[in-house]
């Protein structure tokens, strides 16, 4: 490698390095982050590489990466290599190998992404609903990731929002103590802020600026599956997709269904992915899908090869300029029109990795059994009948690569769902998730409190899972 290209002081976000690297056709990237977990020297830290697409390496190059580790002999280092990370422009070096000079570029760690927003949405548009007669007062929070010098460019300077719209706006390397994860576990201060009635839009980013939570008047909370349905069916607010057209959506397994209903409506296909914006790099690469999502509070579309936080606020902020509607009507409109999706997830963090192993190889062997198909529960006054189970697998339709134990489904015949998988947090400790899904059409109905009308499926979940008796728990750590 003979060229280096770096953010303003060793900072960049995820989606503008994705940006960067489709901009000056690099081979590829590298990212060094905790995404949102806990951050600092003694919490999590990762590697993601992507590849000269600007999205996350597929298996095939992790896999390629790997068998390469097992062969390596030795490495050299620079121990005495200065690089002036404050300073943009060029630094060039001897290092005495092939590459003559070995070249060293120091990027505003802004600029580059900020044109390619300019040239997706409508911004004077945008900064009309910031600064006109009839302003929204927004409220910004970068969670002291890495995002609080695109907040206060992009928002406060390009677009008007008053400079105290945005908080935490300073990168810490421990994100000052807190999970930098934008739910409402983690994202309290934002919530109670909101909550106050002074602000009409909120939001929060992860640390590397992928993933992000809206808010609206009141602290209204918008779960990321509604907030991706909502965005499909409001592509026309925003210039880029009224020329660029839809092609088609793309969601994660565990992510609520309400996206197909709109694509039905729409008439686009909906590509059913495990989870990891891998495979929808593939889709978007070979022109099959133009927006897609995951539960975790991850949006994205064609424009890059990444999940977008910043992108989603700022299509969030196009619809309400364009409606002319508070964030609870948006979605309340939506709701009427579509149905809602009653959706929640329930995380159970830090397990030990055999103890997580054992309850998924279980739960697998009791509900692909034959006999657990057509089986019923009844749980107070409701009844479930099981209509199909799996263990999710993945067939990608451009290459035909199959993916195989992405999680486990259990599908009853009310379109209700129970999902099961694992997710590892760290070499040393897992983490089960639970996913609850439950659809209504009748707008009478559209009022309740998510967990009591999931609480049925989630007795169901814990009873055939027995992740209570055999963890210790007496509950999920988060529940978003």
């Amino acid at each position: 490698i003979g060229r280096l290209v770096i953010g303003q002081n060793g900072i960049l976000s995820t989606p503008a390095v994705s940006c960067i690297i489709r901009k000056i056709k690099a081979a590829g990237g590298i990212i060094l982050t905790a995404s949102h977990s806990p951050g600092g020297p003694g919490g999590e830290f990762g590697v993601k590489f992507e590849v000269s697409n600007g999205g996350p390496a597929p298996d095939v190059v992790s896999e390629k990466i790997y068998q390469i580790s097992k062969t390596l002999e030795e490495y050299a280092i620079c121990p005495d290599l200065r690089v002036d990370l404050s300073r943009l422009g060029r630094q060039e070096f001897d290092l005495e190998n092939k590459f003559k000079p070995f070249r060293v570029e120091i990027v505003d760690s802004v600029d580059i992404y900020l044109n390619l927003l300019r040239s997706i949405f409508d911004f004077n548009a945008i900064r009309s609903l910031l600064t006109g007669p009839n302003q929204i007062k927004i409220r910004i929070d970068a969670m002291n990731g890495v995002m609080g010098p695109y907040v206060r460019k992009i928002l406060c300077d390009e677009l008007g929002a008053p400079a105290n719209s945005a908080i935490n706006c300073i990168p810490l390397e421990d994100f000052g103590g807190q999970p930098p994860d934008p739910n409402l576990t983690y994202a309290a201060a934002l919530l109670e802020a909101m909550r106050g009635g002074e602000y009409g839009f909120g939001a929060a980013f992860d640390a590397d600026g992928d993933r992000y939570m809206i808010l609206g008047q009141n602290g209204f909370f918008v779960n990321a599956s509604d907030s991706l349905a909502i965005i499909a069916a409001n592509l026309s607010c925003i210039p880029y997709f009224r020329q660029m057209g839809v092609r088609g959506f793309g969601r994660s397994m565990p992510t609520s269904t309400a996206l197909d209903k709109v694509a039905k409506v729409m008439k686009v296909p909906v590509y059913e992915t495990p989870t990891g914006w891998r495979y929808f790099s593939n889709l978007m690469d070979s022109g099959r899908c133009s927006l897609c999502g995951e539960e975790s509070f991850g949006t994205g579309s064609d424009h890059l090869r990444e999940k977008d936080g910043l992108w989603a606020v700022l299509v969030w902020l196009s619809i309400l300029a364009a409606r002319k509607q508070s964030v609870e009507e948006i979605v309340r409109d939506h709701w009427a029109k579509f149905g809602r999706h009653y959706y929640c997830r329930f995380d159970y963090e830090g397990l030990e990795p055999r103890t997580a192993y054992f309850i998924m190889r279980d739960l697998e062997a009791l509900i692909t059994d034959k006999s657990f198909s057509n089986q019923q529960f009844a749980v107070g006054s409701n009844i479930y009948s099981v209509e199909r189970t799996d263990s999710f697998e993945y067939v990608d339709p451009v290459d035909g690569t199959v993916t195989k134990r992405q999680g486990l489904r259990i599908v009853f015949s009310d379109a209700s769902r129970l999902i099961f998988r694992m997710s590892a947090s760290s070499h040393v400790r897992a983490t089960l998730r639970i996913y609850a899904e439950s659809y209504e059409k009748d707008p009478s109905q559209h009022d309740k409190e998510p967990q009591a009308v999931l609480s049925p499926l989630i007795a169901i979940a814990l009873k055939i899972s027995q992740i209570h008796e055999r963890t210790g728990r007496k509950g999920p750590t988060v529940i978003t």
